[in-house]
């Protein structure tokens, strides 16, 4: 699927009527990440739509109060209909987000229901921000093992879903595919991060049916070195060197990827969070695996 003509061709139906809608533009420090203090003070605001991201048995065994359950295969390609995770048509996500009642007015509010889902939340953030919605969604800050240590409320009970409606305005400047990535290899500004653990960047360990190495020129920026134990993201001084050791400048454009475009999100985020233009390879190492006439490399010590 080339998500970019898809987008475009969405735009033609839906991007006219949103117009005059609140969508369009990312977030920022600002609005990206809140703090369980602030979510504990605005509970009751009428606009919030509060996102569980975790299993059906996490929810299930105690939630944020009036938070609902978001069931993630809703929000992809269907297996064995595309890559892994790849963003489906964007009238499929509007659908899913106006069952869990958001609307152009709403915050949305997204928290991992353990510390292991961590980049499967930045993953649901990427996926708004695609939409056009990321300026009006942020993620709990520790998401809820955070929210429960402090011993704050919990609840069992699943409120009543009110439909929303949404119109969306699909933004063109979130996903990368691989003929992006294959243009910008090499190109001065566009900084290509590998978000995988660095045994699978060097070609030590190699996924299952797929090549070993890296993608020509990219740097490793491993995902979980931007979180701290808890779950929550370093500070912006922490992230602006660790993002920096990667070989970022100020003013490049951040281009990341994964196994499979989940984990690689969490990279996305912190780069957008530092104001830095940001995009996802979806299809990640994936997609660029599968063509085989496309190079790959792997660290010197692994090349003996």
């Amino acid at each position: 699927m080339n998500w970019n003509h898809a987008v475009r061709v969405f735009c033609l139906a839906a991007c006219a009527a949103a117009l005059h809608a609140q969508c369009g533009g990312h977030g920022n420090q600002e609005t990206m990440l809140v703090s369980t203090k602030w979510l504990a003070e605005h509970l009751k605001d009428p606009n919030l739509v509060i996102l569980s991201v975790g299993q059906p048995a996490d929810y299930d065994q105690g939630h944020i109060p009036g938070a609902l359950y978001l069931n993630r295969s809703e929000i992809s390609t269907p297996r064995g209909e595309g890559l892994t995770l790849e963003l489906p048509p964007m009238a499929q996500l509007q659908e899913a987000f106006q069952k869990l009642g958001a609307t152009n007015t709403s915050h949305i509010i997204l928290y991992f229901a353990n510390n292991m889902m961590l980049s499967a939340t930045t993953r649901v953030f990427l996926t708004l921000d695609a939409m056009g919605l990321g300026a009006h969604t942020s993620i709990l800050d520790g998401g809820f093992p955070v929210w429960q240590k402090e011993g704050r409320a919990v609840s069992t009970e699943s409120p009543k879903q009110t439909r929303g409606q949404l119109q969306l305005c699909p933004q063109t400047d979130v996903i990368a595919d691989v003929d992006y990535v294959r243009s910008n290899l090499h190109h001065p500004g566009v900084d290509i991060v590998d978000a995988r653990d660095a045994e699978y960047y060097t070609g030590a360990s190699t996924a299952q049916g797929k090549r070993a190495g890296h993608i020509p020129g990219a740097s490793n920026l491993t995902f979980s070195t931007l979180a701290d134990s808890d779950g929550k993201l370093k500070s912006p001084d922490a992230l602006r060197q660790l993002v920096a050791s990667a070989g970022v400048k100020p003013g490049d454009r951040v281009v990341s990827y994964c196994h499979i475009g989940q984990q690689a999100t969490v990279v996305y985020f912190v780069a957008r969070y530092l104001g830095f233009d940001a995009r996802l390879y979806d299809g990640s190492w994936e997609d660029w695996s599968a063509h085989k006439e496309l190079p790959a490399e792997v660290s010197a010590s692994q090349a003996k």
